[in-house]
């Protein structure tokens, strides 16, 4: 077994195990005004994250890709109208993938 497929291993369980956490978790400290600021803000966080991780060029510079804006534009108009994390990266994911293919 390669190291890549044991990072990818080790990288699943974790995340099951930080989720799995997640549920363990008393609802007092669920209910805390900074857990919930953090629950509020993280989908803008992680969309910013991407649209910077995609603006990285492997040479040190920068390069803009159209698709990847659209993509995320339409990510933003999906956190715009308070759909739930998963979505706002379901709908950047799908309008940047089939741009992609289509063009």
């Amino acid at each position: 077994m390669s190291a890549l497929w044991i990072g990818t291993i080790a990288a699943a369980v974790g995340c099951f195990l930080l989720k799995l956490l997640g549920t363990a978790m008393p609802e007092s400290l669920l209910d805390h005004p900074m857990v919930q600021a953090v629950a509020r803000y993280l989908p803008v966080a992680m969309l910013s994250a991407l649209i910077v991780t995609e603006l990285a060029a492997g040479d040190g510079g920068y390069q803009v890709d159209w698709r990847v804006l659209v993509g995320v534009g339409a990510g933003v108009v999906a956190l715009l109208l308070r759909f739930g994390f998963l979505v706002v990266f379901g709908v950047a994911i799908v309008v940047t993938a089939l741009l992609r293919l289509v063009t």
